[in-house]
């Protein structure tokens, strides 16, 4: 079976971008399943209710959070709803769920939702030990274990790799917005890339409108962020994986 991952989409100029693409992408590569990042849908902080009707109305099959998970209070809403994942290493004592079990066909996929501890600024576990007990929880149960592991450092994301290696289908990374080229299957079997993009404008800074971005580097006062205009990109993963073995046989990396 195909998975695909998109990653983090930017604004409605992100979620229109997902829409014109996605049937695409899942008629001309046999798309069983996708998993979506939706933390910055909501004008680049959050998701509305608006966002996340609209990206569901595609048939994704899971949205992923991150570090704005909070950053619309219309989440509140939804955040129960099966389909939609906060990170699973945030206090336990926050509303929604940090993993579930999904099915296609005969097979059960886990999708895992976990959030960086470097340069985040977000009060969060431990997201190795996190990680760690609820794939303990989940081996003997699913067929499939997918992780969107939302973190800033590089050397984070490798690590927990290495830490998964073999214990986990596929790992990986959302936030940075920039898509890394070092897709590749670990030793053991897991595949791995460390940053998959974003969905969302083109001539932009990680989405955002260029002027008011430099201007925060330059001057180093607050300025608002504001969305970019202009043509947009879809960035992403697409894991193939053998249906005997529920390893991936091939990583690719997606960008349109």
């Amino acid at each position: 079976m195909k998975i695909l991952a998109v990653g983090d989409l930017v604004g409605a100029a992100g979620v229109k971008k997902l829409k014109t693409e996605l049937p695409k992408i899942r008629e001309n590569e046999k798309i069983d399943f996708v998993i979506v990042n939706g933390e910055n849908a909501g004008e680049g902080m959050g998701i509305t209710k608006k966002n996340f009707d609209d990206i569901l109305s595609e048939k994704v099959d899971v949205i992923t959070m991150g570090n704005h998970t909070w950053g619309k209070k219309d989440i509140f809403s939804f955040i129960d709803h099966p389909k939609i994942l906060r990170p699973a290493n945030y206090c336990n004592t926050v509303p929604g769920k940090g993993y579930n079990i999904y099915e296609y066909g005969n097979k059960k996929i886990a999708v895992i939702n976990l959030i960086g501890r470097v340069d985040m600024n977000v009060l969060s576990e431990n997201p190795f030990l996190t990680a760690k007990t609820i794939v303990e929880k989940l081996q003997d149960k699913t067929d499939i274990i997918i992780i969107d592991f939302h973190a800033e450092a590089t050397a984070e994301k490798i690590a927990l790799g290495y830490f998964l290696d073999g214990k986990v289908t596929a790992i990986f990374g959302t936030h940075t917005h920039v898509q890394t080229a070092d897709e590749v299957v670990l030793e053991k079997g897991t595949a791995y890339i460390s940053d998959i993009g974003m969905t969302g404008p083109k001539k932009s800074v990680i989405g955002m409108d260029i002027s008011a971005s430099i201007k925060r580097f330059e001057t180093t006062l607050p300025e608002r962020y504001r969305i970019a205009g202009g043509e947009c990109i879809l960035n992403g993963v697409i894991f193939d994986i053998d249906d005997i073995k529920n390893k991936v046989i091939n990583i690719k990396r997606v960008k349109i």
